[in-house]
């Protein structure tokens, strides 16, 4: 028969279990992006996503990173899914990596904002946490040029979030000699080495990120 204060502590440790679980449940990291999120041209286990994952597990930051990037997408393509995303994932906390395609294309940066907006906006209801990653432009005239450049700043004080002004500044600032082992034959998208580089900058970012939350 089970005594008086034996059963009380056996109740009291049952009784915890709900709260403990609770406590150390993993938060809920969504990478919200375009291939580069997605992991194009890589092997599974090599793209920025899982390579995150193995960042925050090195760092004991009890986190699930969920993979929202679409090859090709542009900041209008996550303007019309973001709302889905963010149902499907429920995520804790969001990272926003949107705008190269839109680069690519030579599009204005005002329609580019007017997107962005909108998905700040949603990424940001109720108080989550949100990183904005940026990507400056190699090519185009000055000025255009620097209407990116100044983007991400004004966008994250507006919303604000937190910002990682360039994502590929790791690439692009790497010895000349060592660039061409950093991107894939298309000299856009990172290799795997490429992707450890910038994992080396986004980590600690997101780890500012999640101590948000």
């Amino acid at each position: 028969m089970i005594g008086r204060r034996r059963f009380l502590t056996i109740t009291a440790a049952i009784t915890a279990l709900p709260r403990l679980a609770t406590a150390q449940a993993p938060t809920r990291l969504l990478i919200f992006g375009d291939s580069l999120t997605e992991g194009y041209g890589l092997r599974p286990g090599d793209g920025l996503v899982p390579r995150l994952q193995d960042y925050l597990d090195a760092h004991n930051r009890p986190t699930v990173v969920l993979n929202g990037g679409l090859s090709g997408d542009s900041t209008y393509g996550g303007r019309v899914r973001i709302g889905w995303s963010l149902t499907r994932h429920r995520p804790d906390a969001v990272v926003i990596e949107l705008g190269g395609n839109d680069m690519l294309m030579g599009w204005d940066v005002r329609a580019a904002e007017t997107n962005l907006d909108v998905i700040l906006q949603d990424a940001r209801a109720g108080g989550r946490p949100v990183l904005l990653v940026g990507v400056h432009p190699v090519d185009g005239d000055a000025k255009w040029r620097q209407s990116w450049i100044d983007l991400w700043p004004r966008l994250a004080e507006r919303h604000g979030a937190l910002l990682l002004p360039d994502l590929y500044a790791p690439l692009t600032f790497a010895p000349k000699d060592r660039q061409r082992d950093l991107v894939l034959a298309d000299g856009i998208h990172p290799s795997a080495k490429g992707v450890e580089l910038m994992v080396q900058v986004l980590g600690p970012a997101v780890i500012a990120l999640l101590d948000q939350k």
